[in-house]
């Protein structure tokens, strides 16, 4: 005989059937109103709930700055860049400051999180409002090349 093969001697407790009387009270132990409640009562699984109202979420189908675009702050490029250079994808690359992604130089946005004091040329770059005031505040400039693409 093994473990597995052992049973007991004695009959398996049956459930007690609650709402019919007895010392339980009004309710039962069910509470009050509800589908839980009442009789034959059959919830749906949880899961089917999640998945139907996924779509629905808020930021389901936007999450933040897309994938190929990369961000590089102001406080990096005061520490990299001497006065008078051009910062471009191609430079930030050679610098490794950025990477490839899949094999091609990604798009740059340059935000403006700390100071520049140096006078830089920024070309074919996206430029956020802020990091545009302080680029031209410090005597530089920001070229577009491609401004829809």
């Amino acid at each position: 005989m093994q473990l597995q093969e052992l049973k007991p001697t004695h009959k398996g407790k049956r459930s007690q059937r609650v709402g019919r009387g007895g010392k339980r009270g009004t309710y039962c132990g069910r509470g009050v109103k509800g589908q839980n409640s009442r009789a034959g009562a059959k919830m749906m699984p949880m899961i089917r709930e999640m998945i139907k109202r996924y779509p629905k979420l808020r930021g389901y189908r936007h999450s933040g700055v897309p994938k190929n675009i990369v961000v590089v702050n102001l406080d990096i490029l005061e520490k990299k860049f001497k006065i008078g250079e051009t910062v471009s994808p191609e430079t930030l690359l050679k610098l490794r400051i950025i990477r490839n992604i899949n094999g091609k130089a990604p798009k740059v946005k340059i935000l403006g999180r700390g100071e520049l004091k140096k006078s830089l040329i920024f070309e074919n770059c996206l430029v956020s409002g802020k990091a545009k005031e302080i680029i031209e505040k410090a005597g530089g400039t920001v070229k577009i090349l491609n401004p829809k693409s």
